[in-house]
């Protein structure tokens, strides 16, 4: 009887350990994936100025102006190009 428990409360470990595992790998943000956000809508939610911060997918992400001009907060964007972990955005028209 106290072998069944023992086995039991060791598999509900190992799967709460792995749901925990498999959370934190799927919600990692991936360098090969920058590529996937040009052509993307964003929202500037800091100044750029030229750099500032925008929301692209829900994710915050450092950018800056592709023209070094201010683009103010609340402006929607379009990702041109990703540097790193910076994207290079230009106002919507």
């Amino acid at each position: 009887m106290k072998t069944i428990l023992l086995l039991i409360i060791l598999a509900v470990v190992s799967l709460a350990a792995l749901l925990v595992v498999v959370a934190l790998y799927r919600h990692k943000k991936s360098a090969v994936g920058d590529l996937k956000l040009i052509g993307e809508p964003g929202e500037v939610t800091s100044d750029l100025n030229p750099e500032g911060s925008v929301k692209v997918h829900g994710e915050l992400w450092r950018a800056r102006s592709v023209d070094n001009t201010l683009i103010a907060a609340k402006a929607r964007v379009r990702v041109i190009e990703a540097v790193d972990h910076l994207l290079i955005v230009e106002a919507n028209k």
